[in-house]
């Protein structure tokens, strides 16, 4: 992430212990609600070799104008990982599985099933090998208020045996008639639809989630022809692909992770989509216009022209996280023409009014679509 562990944990105990929510926490990273197996392979690179890790490589620096790193990271996607499952009162899950993330946790995914009928419910989170877990448990309950550090357990894990797993689980999913998300190595039910190939690699977003349905949903009404589109987190680039395919003239895809840009821009090349439909680019992941000296490196792939365009697209997403959606509120609209539709999503249904509170201020004539209790809330940017 662009903001450093110990950034975050003063951002986590502001947030909690002072404010009632985040000042300054402004990371991209999402939460993740999947049934078990209690893991989310949106950590891991489905890629199972080098060679295919280097035609991933091969595939974004061909489809983008901006630098890739170059260096041989392939070792951090085949080496082993912790597995840790955190039981943890109900009430306080969504909290503490965004701390965890924030203290040292790759991934975090919420059992839903498990545990119903109790107060409590399992957090199953992955943690690299060299990591203090039990340190990192600790930090992350104690920013939450948790007086004692919740039971947990830990086992390490192969990350080839769990790609293989996860590449058997993720099937195409139909969006609606005529949509489909597909994996890239499955075939289309129905190669006449509007197919968006995918594989997620290190990036949120395969279709599979109410959040990314919901986004799906509203930009299939949106764009009519010639639209330019912001996908603000853009992750594994699905919406600003699928509003290629809708029919937009242009899609620009930020996030904070280069990791999500070069599997944006795989997926891309998957969908032979090029780089003057699909333009994308790191963005700050604090308040400001520039990042600090040692948050970006010579060969990330920043572009300041793209991020200086303000009042320019005719449709702007962000499905991200609630503290980010309310901290970067403002500079999340400024994108959009005037009357232009901006959309968020990422959140459940109990956080709807604060998101509502806050961006009302920016948009008018607010809807609120809802799928198995998360929503999406779109309007038009005010003059």
């Amino acid at each position: 992430m662009s903001l450093s562990l110990s950034s975050l944990r003063s951002h986590f105990f502001k947030h909690f212990k002072f404010n009632g929510r985040a000042s300054n926490f402004s990371s991209l990273r999402r939460r993740i609600h999947r049934n078990p197996p209690p893991l989310s392979f949106f950590s891991l690179f489905p890629p199972i070799g080098a060679r295919q890790l280097q035609q991933q490589r091969s595939a974004a620096a061909s489809y983008s104008t901006l630098p890739f790193n170059n260096g041989d990271s392939h070792n951090s996607f085949t080496s082993p990982y912790l597995s840790v499952h955190i039981c943890c009162p109900k009430h306080i899950s969504d909290a503490l599985s965004e701390s965890l993330m924030c203290f040292g946790a790759s991934s975090t995914t919420i059992d839903e099933q498990n545990g119903s009928d109790s107060d409590e419910i399992w957090i199953g989170s992955t943690f690299d090998v060299e990591q203090d877990v039990n340190e990192c448990i600790a930090l992350a309950a104690d920013s939450v208020g948790l007086k004692d550090i919740p039971k947990y357990k830990v086992e390490q894990q192969d990350h080839m045996d769990w790609i293989k797993q996860t590449q058997e689980s993720f099937h195409p999913v139909e969006i609606t008639e005529g949509l489909w998300i597909v994996p890239e190595w499955r075939k289309p039910p129905d190669p006449q639809a509007t197919n968006i190939i995918l594989n997620p690699g290190l990036a949120f977003g395969t279709g599979e989630h109410p959040t990314t349905k919901l986004c799906l949903l509203l930009l299939r009404r949106l764009i009519k022809g010639g639209e330019c589109f912001l996908d603000y987190g853009t992750g594994s680039g699905v919406l600003a692909i699928a509003a290629l395919k809708f029919g937009a003239h242009l899609s620009v895809g930020f996030d904070i992770e280069a990791q999500a840009i070069t599997s944006a821009c795989y997926n891309a090349a998957l969908n032979k989509i090029g780089s003057q439909e699909l333009k994308l680019s790191l963005v700050p992941s604090k308040d400001g216009d520039q990042f600090e000296s040692n948050d970006i490196g010579v060969d990330e792939p920043y572009d300041s022209k793209i991020i200086a365009e303000k009042d320019k697209y005719d449709v702007v997403i962000a499905n991200i996280l609630l503290y980010p959606l309310l901290d970067l509120a403002d500079r999340i609209v400024s994108y959009a023409k005037p009357g232009a539709t901006v959309a968020i999503s990422g959140i459940i249904a109990e956080q709807v009014p604060v998101v509502m509170e806050r961006y009302s201020q920016l948009l008018e004539d607010i809807n609120i679509s809802m799928m198995d209790d998360w929503a999406c809330i779109s309007g038009l940017k005010k003059a």
